[in-house]
């Protein structure tokens, strides 16, 4: 029987290798320090099988690196984290925090899954992402019966289907504005829970780094993030919908370094991309135009964030290539 799995890597399949296994590495790292630090009982479990699951998924890219002759990525080591620094995080924040990476795993290997071929990776992705419907449904039942999961608003049931008669259904500037839609009022709560996690990670991160360039590039994130959840939030409440609540308290006093300055930045600058793909859905499914438009205003700020960061990272020897194409205009001139 022919060996299907005997053909190049595309370029789809190698970047969404490569991406996951940096992403791994870096899930390692972190799950090592939280288990480590984990206090209650009924979390461990969970931080555990995260951290099984990442270290299966280098153990299998490896081979497939190996086999196609593909430099495995460095990644993220023992070396970037400090397995004997404080505790950090309470126990509610990293549920919250895992809960958020399985959403992040979810829409990774299902958009992998639609460009992926060979079998060997297509099978791949297909177990990475059950892996990550797993950790979502043990997060979200764990965060459910300790109370501690925030559902999204509720509104009426409609009582009959409607179709839109006017352009005001489009206006938000002058006039009356409509009622807030259901999928308007998802997309500013998800942006509300997103920024709150990240501006957590952030005044984590800032208390515990050691490169004063990375501790204020980290402060000024976290004024970003409390500026857009505010901004949402009044959306919502203007509209008579509550907002989630945030989780300020869920940061430490210690100021004993945890992570290497380089794990950080690419943590930080992978939710800020994250970020800015939120953002742009946001905007493609608000028809009301002053929601698209405030989505559309916040976007340069947060692209000209991360392209600080890439800087700060390129800088400092922090930033790995991705795979490239053959530059055949340079090997001409060579």
């Amino acid at each position: 029987m022919e060996d299907k799995t005997n053909i190049r890597l595309t370029a789809a399949e190698m970047s969404s290798l490569w991406a996951q296994f940096i992403n791994d590495t870096l899930a390692v790292c972190v799950n090592t320090y939280f288990l480590e630090k984990v206090e209650d009982e009924e979390v461990r479990p969970i931080i555990e099988s995260t951290l099984n699951v990442a270290k299966s998924n280098i153990s299998v890219m490896s081979e497939i690196f190996k086999k196609e002759k593909f430099p495995i990525p460095v990644g993220f080591s023992d070396e970037d984290v400090h397995h004997q620094a404080s505790r950090l995080f309470s126990d509610t924040f990293v549920l919250m925090y895992l809960r958020q990476m399985s959403i992040l795993a979810m829409a990774a290997s299902g958009a992998a899954l639609g460009l992926v071929t060979r079998s060997d990776v297509v099978t791949f992705h297909k177990k990475v992402l059950k892996e990550g419907v797993n950790l979502q449904d043990r997060t979200r039942e764990l965060m459910l019966k300790q109370g501690t999961y925030i559902r999204p608003p509720y509104i009426s049931i409609p009582d009959k289907v409607d179709f839109v008669e006017k352009q005001q259904f489009l206006a938000g500037f002058f006039g009356d504005k409509r009622a807030l839609t259901s999928v308007e009022i998802t997309h500013l709560f998800i942006n509300v829970q997103t920024n709150s996690i990240g501006k957590v990670l952030m005044m984590g991160f800032a208390q515990t780094a050691k490169n004063e360039e990375v501790k204020q590039f980290l402060l000024r994130g976290k004024k970003i993030a409390q500026k857009h959840i505010e901004l949402f939030s009044k959306t919502l409440t203007r509209n008579d919908i509550p907002a989630p609540m945030s989780w300020d308290s869920a940061v430490t006093d210690s100021t004993s370094n945890v992570f290497s300055d380089k794990l950080v930045m690419f943590h930080v600058s992978a939710m800020i991309a994250a970020g800015i793909g939120n953002y742009g859905m946001a905007m493609a499914a608000s028809p009301r135009r002053d929601i698209g438009l405030k989505y559309a205003s916040l976007i340069p700020e947060i692209s000209l964030y991360a392209e600080d960061g890439a800087n700060i990272m390129i800088k400092h020897g922090w930033m790995e290539e991705p795979p490239q194409a053959d530059d055949h205009e340079k090997l001409a001139k060579s």
